[in-house]
This record gives structure tokens, sequence and C-alpha cells, in this order.
């Protein structure tokens, strides 16, 4: 039951990324959730409380990802989502990166966040 459970907290956290609907994402989220990023950009670095996660969500959809689900790996304590984005910015810079984001639940919230990127230094640039 618990890996059904953690399979939902992951399928709705996407559906509020997909939707926008960040008080939906809220719920979602522990009060001390940390989200990691790798790298040195306006998105990396750790992101602490729901406020900053969903505020790192904006800044993602705002520059026009656009995110396409791989897989959903279901674990005992989580889920780790296999995601492919992509996006042109207007001044010609590319993301095409695979990235893995492991989603840690706890108490059926997510309670940590943590990306794995394939290019570092593309993600860089596009940010």
């Amino acid at each position: 039951m618990k890996n059904q459970a953690n399979r939902k907290i992951a399928d709705d956290f996407l559906a509020a990324y997909s939707t926008h609907d960040f008080s939906e994402m809220a719920k979602l989220l522990h009060d001390d959730i940390e989200w990691c990023l790798p790298g040195k950009s306006q998105i990396s670095g750790i992101a602490k409380g729901p406020e900053a996660v969903i505020n790192r969500v904006k800044i993602i959809i705002s520059h026009g990802i656009k995110t396409q689900i791989n897989h959903i790996l279901i674990g005992q304590n989580g889920i780790a989502l296999s995601l492919h984005n992509t996006a042109t910015s207007p001044d010609g810079r590319i993301l095409d990166e695979q990235l893995a984001t492991v989603l840690t639940i706890e108490s059926d919230r997510i309670k940590r966040i943590d990306t794995y990127l394939s290019d570092v230094p593309m993600m860089e640039l596009f940010f």
C-alpha cells in the first residue's frame, strides 16, 4: 500500500507541475523540504522550504522547459522520476538533458528532492 500511496504523491506532484497549480503542489511538500540541484546557476543549490521549492519550479517553468516523463520508478521510501527536459531560449541557448529526480516521501508528503543531471554545464549556460 505504501508504494501505491507514494506513486499517487508523485503523480499529484507531476500534475501540479504541469498545470502550474502551486497551491496543490504546496500541499504535497513537508514544511522542512529540501531540493538539491547541482551546478552554479539561479536554480542550483539547496532550496529549503515549500516557498523556495515552488519559487524554483516557477523559474524553471518561466524558461519554457518542456518535461517529458520517461519512467516513474517506485522505491520503498520514495519515487525516482526519469525525465527529459528540453527548451530553447529566445537568444538561442538550448537545453536538452536527461535527468533523474528522486522524491523522498515521509508521512505522505515529499520530504526531499534530489535532482541528477546528464549535463550540468549545459544547464548552467541555459539558466
